[in-house]
């Protein structure tokens, strides 16, 4: 699935509305999904699109809630990608909608986040060949031997396609950086750059991880606070290959 999702920035030609049977199987893959940090607590909502401020065709929105702990952004972000791949196994379109509001901006004492817009879309709009997709050189992402992962990982989905990852390979561990171009935002708001950031950290990570399991690579895995943004790189996870 990570060769075919897209996003969709607008829900033309949709096929026909997700039916209730559809709803309860993602309902049910929603309620297995795996976090980041356990520790963090979440909701997930599916609401109808008009009850947001999304106009982009959608069918419905999917809202992510959390408590505002150390890592809460990128958490989400590893969850949410869990379940974008989800919907493109269902040829549901979907679209990380970065400045959708709404009115329920909390819910049971969390807060709200991010949404994705979804909607049914036929199977020919999605992405035919992902290496068409507009991604910096693999040079700008990664350090040392790709190990066979990083020319597909660098294809995640961020924010005004900022692509804010850096991974080092160090040989038997991978670093891997939030990496934070100095005067450089493209057309976000520039105190929300590192809120969108984080959250597409999470995103990488978990494609990360989904690709170094295909490589049959076994890992342990280290978390970082990644709390500040006085620097260029600043370091978000570490994982340790058991080979």
């Amino acid at each position: 699935m990570i060769f075919k999702r897209k996003s969709f920035h607008l829900f033309r030609d949709r096929a026909g509305d997700l039916i209730e049977e559809q709803i309860c199987r993602l309902e049910n893959f929603i309620s297995q999904v795996k976090p980041l940090d356990p520790e963090i607590k979440t909701e997930i909502r599916i609401v109808s699109e008009s009850e947001t401020s999304c106009k982009r065709g959608a069918q419905y929105c999917i809202l992510f809630y959390s408590e505002k702990k150390k890592g809460y952004l990128r958490n989400i972000g590893y969850i949410g990608e869990q379940i974008e791949l989800y919907l493109a196994s269902e040829n549901v379109g979907s679209l990380w909608f970065g400045i959708g509001k709404t009115e329920q901006k909390q819910i049971n004492g969390l807060d709200y986040v991010i949404m994705i817009a979804i909607a049914s879309m036929p199977r020919e709009k999605f992405r035919k060949d992902m290496f068409k997709a507009k991604r910096k050189p693999l040079a700008e992402v990664w350090k040392g031997d790709d190990l066979g992962v990083a020319d597909i990982v660098r294809f995640a989905p961020s924010a005004c396609n900022t692509q804010p990852w850096y991974t080092e390979n160090e040989g038997n561990r991978l670093k891997v950086y939030r990496y934070k171009k100095t005067g450089k935002r493209g057309i976000m708001p520039a105190d929300m750059v590192a809120y969108y950031n984080r959250i597409d950290i999470g995103i990488y990570l978990f494609l990360l991880e989904v690709c170094l399991k295909h490589q049959n690579i076994m890992y342990d895995r280290q978390l970082f606070d990644d709390e500040t943004d006085d620097q260029e790189f600043s370091i978000s996870a570490q994982y340790v290959l058991r080979r």
